[in-house]
């Protein structure tokens, strides 16, 4: 049985943002040929505590198995400055966007009428 792992994705000014529940979860996080981020992993049942291995359990809605997840990254980011914590069952990925290209503005020379610029 294939594990939904639920992801939230936010745009700041300087970066993105994916934030991802891994509770009971192994995880990894991957880029794919430059542009693709991958987070996979295992979620698992927690059956380390006694009291649940005792259990049985009346009611699973609490996906568990192997889960897999790929987002096309845009071109604007930087990969090399990627970054990924794990807090209280919580990944948050951090993506920083690369500084905008400044465009190019026009620009106007001087003809100057009657001279040449070629010297013999």
């Amino acid at each position: 049985m294939a594990a939904c792992a639920p992801v939230d994705v936010k745009e700041l000014g300087g970066s993105y943002i994916f934030v991802v529940d891994v509770r009971n979860t192994e995880v990894k996080v991957q880029i794919e040929k430059d542009s693709v981020l991958k987070i996979s992993g295992q979620r698992n049942r927690d059956m380390d505590r006694k009291d649940v291995s005792e259990a049985k359990y009346l009611r699973v809605e609490r996906p568990v198995g192997h889960f897999m997840r790929k987002f096309n990254l845009p071109n604007n980011v930087d990969l090399d400055s990627l970054t990924a914590a794990c807090q209280d069952g919580m990944l948050t990925i951090i993506v920083p966007k690369l500084p905008e290209a400044t465009p190019h503005k026009p620009r106007t020379f001087e003809v100057a009428v009657g001279t040449t610029l070629i010297k013999q």
